[in-house]
């Protein structure tokens, strides 16, 4: 579950929740040190330039907004029995952009935009502060996701040399394979990896995320700071089993092991947490979407199943 934020704007604390991926700003905690408290929301939403504010909005952010409805508001709006809610504007519109929430953090909450707009409404001196320190948490989310971002690189790199150079060394002088398909063998051993810890090949993941893929993003690439760690360790750990000659489907039934064990204790530790933005599924997103799981591959079917892989079969295919 995403935390909510706070921004404190002027020694008041206003809480900011995610609706749709997008910052939401309570207008309820905005307005609760003006004279008039909550009652300031609707006084707003009765005027004729804000209902043309957030018609606009919506009609920009919202498809399925309720547009038809707008004329008729528009031509009460301003009027002396022109009353408008928050409820009865999302009743009527469909809107998105106010919502109303109940529970320990309820109350109205606007995207940024409409917050901002009920700020200058509230007090332009006050619509800077909030934009101010809005910025302010940006910033030091971007710098966060930044760090994040320069971890995640090196721990995907860190303990890959190690595993080819086992390759090099201890699998492709025993087989009889030419120099320019030497790279298959690495991309295996990866894809020996990625279904341990992933439960998916590199490929099943382009397959299952085409979009993803077209953007230049693979299976690791969205992988919390946690599991790239244990990846980090399940190289070297597969590096040193390949140097003893251990069997693939024993190294595969070794690695799932080693993996869900380190990811538990990782999920106890707090420095890690702190930084980690953990991918509730990394395989794959697109199922979600009503997409059909691709096939397994004749290699991870063999892998699933804790068979030796044959690359004479592979070569074949």
């Amino acid at each position: 579950m995403v935390k909510n934020k706070t921004i404190t704007v002027k020694g008041k604390e206003i809480t900011i929740i995610n609706q749709n991926d997008s910052d939401y700003i309570s207008l309820t905690d905005l307005c609760k040190d003006f004279d008039g408290g909550g009652s300031l929301i609707e006084k707003w939403l009765t005027t004729k330039n804000t209902i043309e504010y957030l018609a606009a909005w919506e009609a920009l952010n919202n498809k399925n907004f309720n547009s038809p409805e707008i004329g008729g508001i528009m031509a009460e709006a301003g009027s002396n029995k022109f009353y408008m809610s928050v409820k009865k504007w999302i009743q009527i519109t469909n809107s998105i952009g106010i919502i109303a929430k109940a529970g320990r953090y309820g109350g109205t909450y606007a995207h940024k935009d409409i917050a901002l707009k009920f700020g200058a409404y509230l007090s332009p001196a006050f619509e800077l502060y909030i934009n101010k320190e809005f910025q302010r948490l940006k910033e030091a989310e971007s710098n966060v996701y930044n760090i994040e971002w320069n971890v995640k690189r090196v721990l995907s790199k860190i303990n890959y040399v190690l595993q080819t150079d086992a390759i090099q060394k201890n699998i492709i002088p025993k087989m009889s394979i030419a120099k320019k398909k030497e790279w298959i063998v690495y991309a295996e051993e990866a894809d020996l990896l990625n279904v341990a810890l992933f439960g998916c090949s590199a490929k099943e993941w382009r397959d299952a995320n085409p979009q993803r893929h077209l953007n230049g993003e693979n299976v690791r690439d969205i992988a919390s700071i946690n599991e790239l760690a244990v990846l980090s360790n399940m190289e070297s750990l597969n590096s040193i089993m390949i140097k003893q000659s251990i069997s693939k489907s024993a190294r595969f039934n070794m690695l799932i092991k080693e993996s869900k064990e380190q990811l538990v204790s990782l999920d106890g530790v707090d420095y890690i947490k702190s930084l980690k933005h953990t991918s509730s599924t990394t395989y794959p997103l697109a199922i979600e979407d009503g997409l059909d799981k691709p096939k397994l591959s004749k290699f991870n079917k063999k892998l699933k199943k804790g068979l030796e892989w044959n690359p004479k079969e592979n070569k074949k295919n």
